[in-house]
């Protein structure tokens, strides 16, 4: 089932999330609606709170190529263990900050664990866009966005703007 996403500024955007004390089929089916509701948006990642619940539940697959299989990852309680000291840039986007884009550095390699769908422990390391996407998403768990990393000004604009955004729709 697709679920609405919230737009910033959302005070359930910039809180820290809970870690998930175990599985249940809820959660499986939160983890579904949540691939669902990346796919269809399109994005490539989608957080918990951006749907509003604050658990600390991210999906993600930057898998991008025509013909290319898809990678859909579910990632309960994911922590970044290690990352590089060499950084990459990209612009990034948010499914919370539609149509907003800015440049971002982050590690271009990260070590993280989490837990799957089926309750097993993980750990990958990821490199480029992967890189990038599960930092933006883990982010959005430690209730911060990617126009935390830009300027004020910036970053103030940005937020004008999605609160016209969200007035438009409201009267729609």
């Amino acid at each position: 089932m697709k679920r609405p996403i919230l737009i910033h500024p959302d005070p359930r955007l910039k809180k820290v999330c809970e870690p998930v004390p175990d599985l249940s089929d809820d959660l499986r089916r939160l983890a579904d609606d949540m691939l669902e509701t990346m796919y269809d948006a399109p994005g490539i990642g989608l957080a918990a709170p951006q749907v509003g619940v604050t658990r600390r539940l991210i999906v993600l697959d930057c898998v991008k190529d025509e013909g290319e299989e898809p990678r859909p990852l579910v990632m309960f309680n994911p922590e970044v263990v290690a990352s590089s000291d060499e950084t990459n840039v990209y612009e990034e986007g948010c499914l919370s900050i539609p149509d907003q884009y800015a440049d971002v550095t982050r590690p271009k390699i990260v070590d993280v664990r989490w837990i799957d769908r089926d309750g097993n422990a993980q750990a990958e390391t990821f490199d480029g866009l992967w890189a990038t996407c599960v930092q933006h998403e883990i982010d959005h768990l430690n209730g911060k966005l990617f126009i935390d990393y830009l300027g004020a000004v910036r970053r103030q604009m940005i937020t004008r703007r999605m609160q016209k955004l969200k007035r438009e729709q409201a009267r729609a």
